[in-house]
């Protein structure tokens, strides 16, 4: 699968080759994800957070016709009514109505489908004959445009398998040959220390093809001596926090956590249900008995305050990098395990596996200091409030992709998830949600400063 960084110009024939290759990619996958659910589950809302699933089959190809040749290349429209509705695809926040996002006049499936249909044909012509590339324009320079949308549609291939695993099972067809990976005992947990040093934050724009702006520019950040555990924590590990009663004692929640995890009546994690005196797992397709091998996912509040029972506490983001990039030598690497392209033996990611492998089953992406899944197996959540760096200029091509969350409500998320896209693996990337959000596949481990 091509990266973004392997495109040195948009010019050639071969350049424009990869990009429609790239895009033709990501518009399968989205049609395999719709076409997993029933009739039923289209205009339901499985997280009333979230838009309608009507919704995503249209901004998809809506987001990329808008940004590239609309806007882009100034070229007309095909229906001013679909292009708006179906023109932001981010969260409404928690204190909107969100009842305005349950529209009863939905456009029909067939509908979505034909817009959809000529804003890829668009697309495509576009990527192969138009001038993708011009100096000093606010969306084409270096083709920003084009590497936006792509990533934009790798991005949300993720949110659309999130909200498809809080689908009732009987409105997702399973796919042939669905075995998740339940091998594998329970790693035990270890201490790395790094000592101190400096972890590089961000980029600049022109080293590398494409960046969206909350990644720039580069920064330099000192990190103190810290340890950092070699493992995520796991569903065994985990449990003992939930069986100690801490989802019922104040002492480990910040207050407001506290106050949304009992109005909410939460009592363990998201993805784990009780049955019948058992523990399982919510898989995708099927409840699963509780791996305990596996990361555990949860939001942010739950894992600060597992962190604090165990008298620690989350990585700030620039730990997260010296531990995953820096290295003994004082370089740092391109992945955690080296300079190799990412691949399925370094990590559980880009649509390998529809759920987590056991913890520690991937040694061969372990970083310089021995510290493991720090990319795949799911997003690894900070302790840092998800803002600009130094000189941050918002994206032209999507100017509210980050700037609307500079709010201090949402914290950095780093690494990857099983459904995170190659593509989108690099040191700088950066993922970001709400502290209460508990639907991601987000899981974390704990630090400790060097005292």
């Amino acid at each position: 699968m091509a990266k973004s960084a392997d495109v040195h110009s948009l010019t050639t024939t071969a350049d424009r080759t990869v990009l429609r290759d790239w895009y033709t990619r990501n518009r399968a996958r989205s049609k395999a994800l719709f076409d997993l659910l029933s009739a039923e589950a289209y205009y339901s809302r499985p997280i009333a957070l979230r838009h309608p699933i009507v919704f995503y089959e249209g901004h998809l190809p809506a987001f990329s016709f808008n940004t590239l040749v609309k806007k882009g290349l100034g070229e007309p429209g095909i229906d001013e009514h679909l292009e708006t509705l179906f023109a932001r695809g981010i969260d409404p926040s928690e204190n909107d109505d969100v009842a305005r996002a349950a529209r009863a006049d939905w456009p029909s499936r067939n509908e979505v489908r034909a817009f959809a249909a000529e804003a890829d044909r668009r697309v495509l012509r576009a990527l192969a004959e138009a001038d993708l590339e011009r100096r000093g324009h606010p969306l084409l320079d270096r083709g920003e445009a084009v590497f936006a949308i792509l990533e934009h549609e790798a991005m949300h291939q993720e949110t659309l398998l999130y909200m498809w695993h809080r689908l009732p099972f009987s409105q997702k067809a399973r796919p042939d040959g669905y075995a998740p990976r339940l091998d594998g005992p329970v790693t035990p947990q270890e201490s790395i220390a790094v000592p101190a040093g400096t972890a590089t934050l961000g980029v600049d724009r022109g080293a590398i093809r494409f960046a969206w702006d909350n990644e720039t520019p580069a920064l330099t950040a000192h990190v103190p001596a810290f340890s950092i555990d070699r493992h995520d924590v796991t569903n065994a590990a985990f449990m003992a926090f939930v069986e100690a009663g801490g989802y019922r004692d104040e002492r480990w929640w910040r207050p407001d956590d506290f106050a949304w995890m009992t109005r909410e009546g939460m009592r363990h994690p998201l993805f784990w249900e009780h049955h019948d005196g058992r523990w399982y797992w919510r898989g995708m397709f099927e409840l699963i008995p509780l791996p305990m091998a596996w990361p555990v996912y949860v939001s942010f509040a739950e894992a600060a305050a597992f962190a604090r029972w165990r008298n620690t506490r989350l990585p700030t983001e620039a730990e997260f990098q010296r531990a995953a990039y820096g290295t003994p030598e004082g370089i740092e690497r391109r992945f955690p395990w080296g300079d190799a392209e990412p691949s399925p033996s370094f990590g559980v990611f880009d649509f390998s596996s529809w759920d987590p492998e056991p913890a520690g089953s991937h040694g061969d992406g372990r970083s310089a200091w021995g510290v493991e899944d720090l990319v795949g197996n799911g997003w690894e959540w900070t302790q840092t409030p998800f803002a600009p760096f130094p000189g941050f200029q918002p994206i032209p091509s999507y100017p509210e992709y980050s700037a609307d969350f500079f709010d201090g409500e949402h914290v950095v998320m780093k690494g990857a998830s099983p459904a995170t896209a190659r593509e989108l693996i690099r040191p700088t990337f950066r993922n970001w949600f709400r502290a209460h959000y508990p639907y991601v596949y987000a899981t974390f481990r704990c630090v400790t400063p060097d005292r």
